[in-house]
């Protein structure tokens, strides 16, 4: 059966392309209070100090999450090419 399940019709637009879903705006920013209410930045600094397991945790796990990655090729559509050769 297709359609909206509630009404019973055709279903709706949808969320308009590039607006934020709320759910995950809300969960973010309570996310974002509990770390301020436990001591924020410094805090998180004083945790990375406290073990070489931690801070380790904090550069290959925490950290990247920060940075934007963007891989794109030589070809004018930012393609890739593999090139194979045998040498010998």
């Amino acid at each position: 059966m297709s359609g909206n399940k509630i009404t019973g019709g055709k279903p709706g637009p949808g969320r308009p392309k590039g607006s934020p879903n709320k759910v995950s705006t809300e969960a973010k920013n309570a996310i974002a209070l509990a770390a301020a209410n436990l001591g924020g930045h410094n805090r998180l600094v004083d945790w990375v100090k406290e073990d070489p397991k931690n801070e380790s945790a904090f550069w290959t796990s925490i950290y990247p999450k920060l940075i934007a990655v963007s891989v794109v090729g030589p070809g004018d559509d930012g393609s890739h090419k593999l090139v194979v050769s045998w040498q010998g």
